[in-house]
């Protein structure tokens, strides 16, 4: 599915959430978009995703078509998991969400399938960086439906930026794309071609994985 964005804003009661920003996310490609901290990371991710309607510009297809096939990975004060939950409990409520089996066993057997089982007792706030990458992401593929994941400031908690990137990469297949919104200074340091928030951005800026 692809999905444009027309000069999008998102208004506040104290100013934009976002300003007016302009990019084509296409199937099979992998699009960074960069901003400053507090420039729109996550209202862009609710705009695209079907979450919220935009202030000023468009987006397409219809919201009830993005929110069906559109999933926010970890995305901050929107669907980032209890830090004090185990990663256990994280990882069966999000089976559940995708309609899979979330018993004890199944969410056990679920983490060994994926090497994680090891931190399976662990809060989630103390789980490793790339282990809490690679298990968000994963679930967030499985959903029924899913064509775009928009992995939300991994950053945030991610110290290495070509990790949590490397990750994305491979969730990249023929019909689905991943939207992965980060700071300018994990931009610069991936050293890639990328959209900017509050910009009109050229589709040739996309990245294809």
């Amino acid at each position: 599915m692809e999905i444009h964005a027309s000069r999008a804003g998102v208004n506040g009661g104290h100013g934009p959430l976002l300003r007016p920003t302009s990019l084509t996310v296409k199937p099979g490609e992998l699009t960074l978009v960069a901003g400053e901290p507090g420039t729109g990371h996550t209202a862009l991710a609710l705009l695209l995703s079907g979450r919220i309607k935009p202030s000023t510009g468009t987006v397409s297809p219809d919201p009830k078509i993005l929110r069906k096939q559109v999933v926010l990975v970890d995305a901050p004060e929107v669907n980032e998991p209890e830090e004090a939950l185990t990663l256990t409990a994280v990882v069966g409520e999000e089976l559940a969400m995708n309609g899979m089996r979330s018993g004890k066993k199944a969410v056990h057997d679920w983490l060994v399938e994926h090497a994680a089982d090891e931190h399976a007792t662990k809060r989630f706030e103390h789980v490793p960086a790339h282990t809490r990458c690679a298990v968000m992401l994963e679930l967030a593929s499985a959903r029924p439906g899913a064509t775009t994941l928009i992995l939300d400031c991994p950053d945030r908690y991610h110290p290495d930026p070509r990790e949590w990137f490397a990750l994305a990469q491979t969730y990249v297949t023929e019909e689905r794309s991943v939207v992965a919104l980060c700071s300018n200074t994990t931009a610069h340091i991936l050293d890639i071609p990328h959209a900017r928030l509050g910009e009109d951005n050229d589709s040739e800026m996309e990245i294809s994985a």
